[in-house]
């Protein structure tokens, strides 16, 4: 059975756990709201860069270009955008889950976070590259890792391109998706789960009509690298909000659970001296009695 020294440094012990939970609860939040609000300042000018594509898809007749070329699937390439740190609940065990659902054999890997890249190499998969990016994704990171992906599809290393990520629903709620990349087909709404309604809808036709000069196929085949580049962004911010929404809710609990358990402690540590002094109380009483 415990003394009462054993419960008292085991209170101190917790005490400290809880101030480290405490205060990385707070960093995350403030991170969760940055994160939040880069994903939410970008829906306007990716919606109004859809619009565009789209009525330039819809007027460039038969036009074609690398990034769309569909064709049979014997090689799959996944961006896998996880994290670089876990504290943050089952994240990224959900995501990996997701991750080991496709064929080992015909899938190869590129990572955006270190905790992915483990995986894979745990897993003994196929790992292309592993990049890594910041709290705040920024748009050359994204690109890079862009730029990889349609290096392989237009070198033929990958029949088609996919990212897993994890979707940013709200503060408690963030579910892993597979949207795909390339090839790039129907121009569609970005898919976020942050403020947005009528999510992943076709923009098969433009509500506004656009004039192209010098025409609508070679604007189309400028903005769609672009377009894919800035897909893959998308996707980081979703990402990084969803960790930071999910460390923050983690260390919550963590911080709770602490609490708590300074206060079952604290009311054993009081019974075990009530007790012993109850003990002692009797003890004298005993020996007064004794020595009549």
């Amino acid at each position: 059975m415990p003394n009462t020294r054993d419960i008292r440094r085991r209170i101190k012990s917790v005490k400290n756990t809880a101030q480290i939970t405490k205060a990385m609860q707070m960093v995350a939040s403030a991170k969760m709201r940055k994160a939040q609000q880069a994903a939410l300042s970008g829906r306007p000018y990716a919606e109004l860069m859809n619009q565009v594509l789209a009525a330039a898809v819809a007027g460039a007749g038969d036009f074609q270009h690398p990034l769309m070329e569909a064709r049979e699937v014997r090689k799959r390439a996944v961006i896998l955008i996880s994290t670089d740190k876990g504290l943050c609940g089952g994240l990224n065990t959900n995501l990996l889950r997701e991750a080991a659902r496709f064929d080992k054999d015909t899938t190869v890997y590129i990572c955006a976070g270190r905790k992915g890249a483990q995986f894979i190499a745990r897993s003994k998969r196929e790992l292309a590259a592993e990049f890594s990016y910041k709290d705040i994704p920024a748009f050359a990171e994204a690109r890079a890792i862009s730029k990889f992906a349609q290096d392989l599809f237009l070198q033929g290393k990958a029949d088609s391109v996919d990212v897993l990520y994890t979707n940013f629903i709200s503060t408690l709620v963030q579910k892993p998706e597979i949207r795909p990349l390339l090839p790039v087909g129907r121009i569609q709404k970005l898919e976020s789960g942050v403020g947005g309604e009528n999510v992943g809808e076709d923009l098969g036709v433009a509500k506004q009509e656009y004039k192209f000069e010098p025409g609508a196929g070679d604007v189309l085949g400028s903005l769609l690298p672009h377009y894919v580049n800035y897909q893959v962004f998308h996707y980081l911010q979703e990402a990084k909000a969803s960790e930071q929404s999910s460390r923050m809710v983690a260390m919550k609990n963590a911080t709770d659970n602490a609490m708590q358990l300074i206060k079952d402690l604290t009311l054993e540590y009081n019974k075990l001296r009530q007790a012993n002094i109850t003990k002692e109380l009797l003890e004298i009483t005993t020996a007064a009695m004794a020595m009549g």
